[in-house]
């Protein structure tokens, strides 16, 4: 079982080294992550023009869990629209929020916004 979720926020400070980083890297070993969420981090990174492999590569290599989004998590991520929205989270930050709520373990973010938030898990920030 995971230890903490991932935001995208928290896997792209480590992978750009942005500030939190250190923080994030802290929390890699036992750490998961929705497949949304990876979604938005190869984005990012593929907009900076980094192949697909040396993504793969990196990603890999972290040793991160991919949890799948399937129906009911599809469900729970929408469910949390209402109580988010004047948060201004994104669907991957609920995504990221309903997978935590899930496993009964906190979300690791960089985005303050989500202390805004009433939620079953426990919000940590990196910065």
């Amino acid at each position: 079982m995971s230890e903490i979720v991932l935001d995208a926020s928290a896997l792209l400070a480590i992978l750009l080294s942005e500030p939190g980083n250190d923080e994030a890297t802290d929390h890699l070993e036992g750490a998961c992550m929705s497949s949304v969420n990876l979604a938005e981090v190869i984005s990012k990174l593929a907009s900076r023009n980094i192949a697909r492999n040396v993504i793969e590569e990196l990603i890999d290599s972290l040793g991160i869990r991919i949890e799948p989004m399937d129906r009911d998590r599809a469900v729970a991520t929408g469910m949390l629209t209402p109580k988010t929205k004047s948060a201004g989270l994104s669907l991957g930050d609920r995504a990221c929020v309903s997978l935590a709520e899930e496993f009964g373990i906190p979300a690791l973010t960089a985005d303050r916004a989500w202390r805004k938030i009433e939620t079953a898990c426990e919000i940590r920030l990196i910065r």
